[in-house]
């Protein structure tokens, strides 16, 4: 991340010149009513906790002063810079696989939402350069993309602040004898969805973005493969490629035709979706797959563009909206929508934001949803989508809000590394690898409270023991809190509070 004045001066550009564009009328819908949270507060929260997952060279205005620097040396196992980016979740390894959905989602949450955003607006542009100042730099070789840096296994053998690190810093690559479609497509995704964040503000920074995303993007489709065939040791369990790659190949192209608007693209898409998995039933939309967003994404072209040969792409995404009304998916008995026993709040965090964004698309259009012989309106989406954040946030049986240091109860013993060590600045000598697993197994609470983490969550009855070792249900992520960004502030918004 550049900390030169110019690069400042960009961002506050960026900045400014949304809040002159920002058409604050398209979010007048709960205006006057009365909420209980805070969904500003939330908000500033949601988009500070990035700085405390920051890998690099922090820079003077770092917030979360905790964290130092960390990582300088990444890359030079292979004579490449590689400093910078995002430590992934409560380890020191970066993932390159996450780090491009949470900067594709950081990306889509400023472009539905950013003009309601206000003051956090200039934070928000800030978390995604830092991701795409770093994807930048993992694409700067055609025909390579560096994938990932550090080993995970020997990582996750050590309990240690990012600041003391001392495991291998190990980069794996990808390449035409080791494709990856799926984390490719997903880099070509994010650098081309964050080049519509800098457009107007910053475009020749944009210019550089969308195209190196459409050079990432011939990349993955030329050399086809998942990259977790040829890193499976170093990739799996934690982040292997399981729904295969040709959602992301999708979800490329549909950013790339959203950024570029090209032909080529849509054609691509329309030759190229059934084979890619466009029709396929799956409704789950996370890191892995991407299916669901690439039909809320391209049902847009056809609600608001009028792209009649996307017109398919309406009914798809009527049947994910349409999974999610209460009763017919699975919900915790206090209204949890739940997908998956680890990491469940990512799900609710990403389903919350297409169903806002849905919304919004439909009322631009004039249009509603029917399941069965019901209509859905947008309103009632809306509606479906707050009560998740709102049990994020507090109206649960637990009583407790999920994100650290919003409301008066919260997790205090998250699995990270960086918050349940002492900080440099109280304890400046290093804490060995395995001498700080006496921290992990304490019961006492954290001692650095990671502001705005989003935490896995509570299990299938509502329950939340909160003891750190349980990473399931303990453990923050980058790709849990990107997409809440846009739903906060369009909740933050909708209430009258920014």
């Amino acid at each position: 991340m550049a900390s030169s004045v110019s690069s400042s001066v960009l961002i506050l550009l960026c900045f400014f010149t949304s809040l002159i564009l920002s058409n604050a009328s398209s979010a007048s819908h709960y205006k006057h009513r009365f909420t209980s949270h805070n969904y500003k507060d939330a908000l500033t929260k949601s988009i500070l906790f990035f700085e405390g997952q920051r890998s690099g060279k922090l820079p003077s205005n770092q917030r979360v002063t905790w964290r130092k620097d960390s990582g300088l040396s990444d890359g030079s196992a292979m004579n490449v810079d590689l400093v910078g980016g995002y430590y992934d979740a409560g380890d020191n390894v970066k993932f390159g696989f996450p780090m491009a959905f949470t900067t594709t989602m950081l990306s889509w949450s400023v472009l539905e939402f950013g003009g309601l955003m206000k003051g956090e607006l200039q934070n928000a542009r800030v978390a995604i350069r830092w991701a795409t100042d770093y994807l930048l730099k993992a694409t700067a070789h055609p025909g390579t993309i560096y994938v990932q840096v550090g080993e995970a296994n020997k990582d996750h053998s050590c309990w240690e602040r990012p600041e003391d690190m001392d495991t291998p810093r190990s980069v794996l690559k990808i390449d035409k004898n080791n494709p990856g479609s799926d984390v490719a497509g997903e880099t070509a995704a994010a650098l081309a969805a964050a080049s519509l964040v800098f457009r107007k503000c910053d475009p020749s920074y944009s210019k550089i973005l969308v195209k190196r995303a459409a050079l990432v993007f011939a990349f993955a489709d030329k050399y086809r493969g998942a990259y977790s065939n040829g890193l499976k040791k170093y990739v799996c369990p934690f982040y292997c490629s399981y729904s295969g790659y040709q959602d992301e190949l999708l979800w490329a192209a549909a950013w790339l035709q959203k950024a570029t608007k090209k032909p080529t693209y849509l054609n691509y898409i329309q030759t190229n979706g059934a084979s890619l998995g466009a029709d396929d039933s799956d409704n789950i939309f996370g890191w892995d797959n991407k299916h669901v967003g690439a039909r809320i994404l391209l049902s847009k072209a056809f609600l608001v563009q009028k792209v009649q040969s996307l017109s398919y792409f309406k009914g798809h995404a009527d049947n994910f909206i349409c999974s999610l009304i209460p009763g017919s998916s699975q919900y915790t008995p206090g209204g949890l929508l739940y997908k998956m026993s680890d990491s469940n709040m990512q799900y609710v965090t990403s389903s919350s934001f297409l169903l806002l964004t849905y919304a919004k698309y439909l009322t631009s259009a004039h249009k509603v949803v029917t399941c069965g012989g019901t209509t859905v309106t947008p309103k009632k989406i809306r509606s479906i989508a707050r009560k998740q954040v709102d049990y994020l946030l507090g109206d649960n049986p637990m009583k407790m809000s999920y994100m650290v240091g919003y409301g008066s109860r919260y997790p205090q013993r998250i699995h990270h590394r960086g918050s349940s060590l002492p900080s440099i600045s109280s304890h400046p000598a290093k804490i060995q690898c395995t001498a700080g697993f006496s921290f992990l197994n304490t019961k006492s609470s954290n001692p650095n409270l990671h502001v705005g983490a989003v935490v896995g969550g509570p299990d299938q009855h509502d329950r939340f023991p909160d003891v750190r070792t349980d990473y399931e249900q303990s453990e923050p992520s980058t790709y849990m809190n990107a997409p809440l960004v846009g739903s906060l502030a369009y909740l933050a918004h909708s209430f009258g509070q920014l």
